[in-house]
């Protein structure tokens, strides 16, 4: 009997694609609150030789939970926690973020009432923010250099809390109002906040 070759055929599945995995965590969880001085990159290398977290944080297995700019400062909180790190940045989760920003001119409750409901930028509308017209922070430590202000225009401070983090989106929605920021310092994030900390100065969250 002639016996012929069996072909093996193989049946192709189609599944739908597995979402994406977050980082794992390597080592012992950290979070660490950390109050950015101004002119420090958010990162902790640059070719270009400017100042960045490795001047001030030992620790390599963290990372920024949302970007500070360099000129802005504040709070930066670094982590190892994929999970955290996504409860504080993805636009889903509307985590609240405050910031004390300092303006150029000086706006009344009129001026800043666009931006309680939403502004249109140039990538698109904002979630409405909430703002109010506040005295200069008591607990404000000294830049370093100074803001360059003009004598003959006052400025005025604002508290605004985004629930989404664009690209420079402070410094956006209060040109776009007409009072371009001046100073800018992000206070709290969700329930993690500066606290007493000064610029350069960092610590470690044992348990949230």
């Amino acid at each position: 009997m002639t016996k012929f070759p069996v072909k093996n055929h193989q049946v192709k599945r189609f599944s739908q694609p597995k979402p994406a995995k977050r980082p794992a965590m390597h080592g012992p969880r950290r979070v660490i609150l950390f109050n950015k001085p101004f002119d420090v990159l958010p990162q902790f290398t640059d070719e270009a030789g400017r100042a960045t977290l490795k001047e001030f944080i030992p620790f390599n297995d963290v990372y920024a939970a949302g970007r500070l700019d360099r000129d802005s400062e504040g709070l930066l909180v670094l982590t190892n926690d994929g999970k955290l790190q996504a409860q504080l940045t993805q636009p889903g989760k509307r985590t609240g973020k405050v910031y004390y920003v300092q303006v150029e001119g000086a706006p009344q409750d009129d001026d800043v009432a666009p931006l309680r409901a939403g502004v249109t930028l140039k990538d698109g509308p904002t979630l409405p923010a909430g703002v109010e017209l506040v005295d200069e922070p008591t607990w404000l430590w000294p830049r370093h250099p100074p803001i360059r202000e003009r004598k003959a225009i006052p400025t005025r401070w604002l508290k605004i809390t985004l629930y989404e983090g664009r690209n420079r989106q402070v410094r956006r929605m209060t040109a776009h109002i007409g009072f371009p920021t001046l100073r800018l310092i992000r206070y709290s994030m969700g329930e993690l906040a500066l606290g007493e900390l000064q610029p350069g100065e960092w610590k470690l969250i044992e348990s949230l």
